[in-house]
């Protein structure tokens, strides 16, 4: 019988079948069915991060092989990933654009998903993994900026990381821990590249693992107030919503490549401890607004308010008592407007703010010019649109045989 059930299986997938039995989890994640309705571009976000994280991962991978993580030597490679490497500027450039944007996403999906409440129960640990998720983001953009060793990165991570050390009690243990001594050296560089390429890397791996899990198993949910009436469709995720997003993906990349092509990433000074700092130094822009905050209040006060923050975010969906009942929470509503409109602001005032820039030297590869890149760009993008516009037929195909044999089974009901 076991000879006749796995009859016609042949080949290596035959072979992997019969010893490793995957069916329950294709069944699990076959299952998914996303609604369509007006607020529906936000289950797009989730995927759109995962290519991003992808794109980082690569990227990093291959910037790894030339990158020197010492005091004498991490300036002087990446001016050579810049100017010697064959793409090295390219991918580098990839690398810091490809950081922001993730940042961003990840912003804009926690603000998405705050205000569907899609943080109710059953889904806790869908949001609490995904918040962690966003520290450990943040933890990689802090960690990376250090590695170039310029200027603006050495007194932006200096003045970082003298932050935990107004913290009763720990706080001198936290600057020596993340400094590796009392001043930012080698070590420094060190501990800083183990955490971009070690540690953040494997916490965001299992992270990921995680909310992927509980989300394709709990699936995705009706913002409060919203209807089954109102959802005008339902479209299965492997046969059309994956076409959605790898769309969505490849247009995306089409941007990153562009703005590293346009903008390439700067280099910088190298950085000297022994002159002092600049004028115009300040993080990127991702950490504006907490600069801003730890500007506008007392140490101890910003770090008690960024505590508070971050507890909350972790514990919302236990402390939302309304959106377990499927209702909204108009001044829970209020609260997400005013600390959004407080960050937007002073993250404007921040940028904004009249006062000397550092100048960023910019370094690239001699046979870099924008003309050429422009020329390589329109080639990128006509080779971007050969990909989207089967993609896009097959897209639209699929969504007619699906309404087709739905027409079918209704007229045989």
């Amino acid at each position: 019988s076991e000879r006749r059930k796995h009859s016609g299986d042949g080949g290596l997938a035959g072979w992997f079948r019969r010893r490793v039995d995957v069916a329950p989890l294709i069944a699990l994640v076959r299952r998914k069915d996303v609604p369509i309705h007006p607020f529906s571009w936000i289950y797009t976000l989730g995927d759109v991060l995962v290519f991003l994280l992808a794109l980082q991962a690569v990227g990093g991978s291959l910037l790894v092989f030339y990158y020197q993580p010492t005091e004498a030597a991490a300036h002087a490679s990446i001016g050579r990933i810049m100017t010697e490497v064959p793409y090295g500027w390219l991918f580098r450039s990839i690398h810091v654009w490809g950081a922001s944007l993730l940042i961003f996403f990840a912003g804009l999906h926690l603000v998405s998903v705050a205000f569907a409440r899609a943080y109710r129960r059953p889904r806790e640990l869908v949001w609490i993994s995904g918040v962690l998720m966003l520290f450990a983001v943040m933890a990689a953009g802090f960690s990376g900026y250090l590695l170039p060793w310029n200027e603006l990165s050495y007194y932006a991570t200096r003045v970082g990381t003298q932050i935990p050390g107004k913290l009763p009690v720990v706080g001198p243990f936290l600057v020596r821990a993340l400094r590796g001594g009392d001043q930012l050296t080698g070590d420094t560089i060190t501990r800083f590249f183990a955490a971009h390429v070690m540690l953040v890397p494997a916490t965001l791996g299992l992270l990921l693992g995680l909310h992927v899990l509980v989300s394709r198993v709990r699936g995705v949910s009706l913002p409060p107030g919203m209807r089954r009436r109102d959802v005008r469709d339902y479209r299965p995720f492997f046969s059309e919503f994956l076409l959605i997003d790898a769309i969505l993906c490849l247009v995306l990349l089409g941007v990153v490549v562009t703005l590293a092509v346009i903008w390439p990433a700067a280099v910088g000074v190298a950085a000297d401890p022994l002159k002092p700092a600049p004028e115009g130094i300040r993080p990127e822009w991702y950490f504006l607004f907490l600069f801003q905050v730890l500007k506008v209040l007392p140490d101890w006060a910003g770090l008690t308010l960024f505590g508070l923050l971050a507890i909350g975010l972790v514990l919302l969906p236990f402390l939302d008592r309304r959106a377990q009942r499927g209702q909204n929470s108009p001044a829970l509503t209020f609260v997400f407007l005013f600390l959004l409109a407080c960050a937007t602001v002073l993250q404007a005032v921040a940028w904004i703010a009249p006062g000397p820039r550092h100048p960023p030297e910019r370094l690239v590869s001699p046979t870099w010019s924008l003309s050429r890149g422009l020329v390589s760009l329109a080639l990128v993008w006509a080779v971007i649109g050969l990909v989207l516009y089967p993609l896009w037929r097959l897209l639209i195909e699929n969504t007619r045989l699906r309404r087709l044999r739905a027409g079918v089974s209704g007229d045989a009901g």
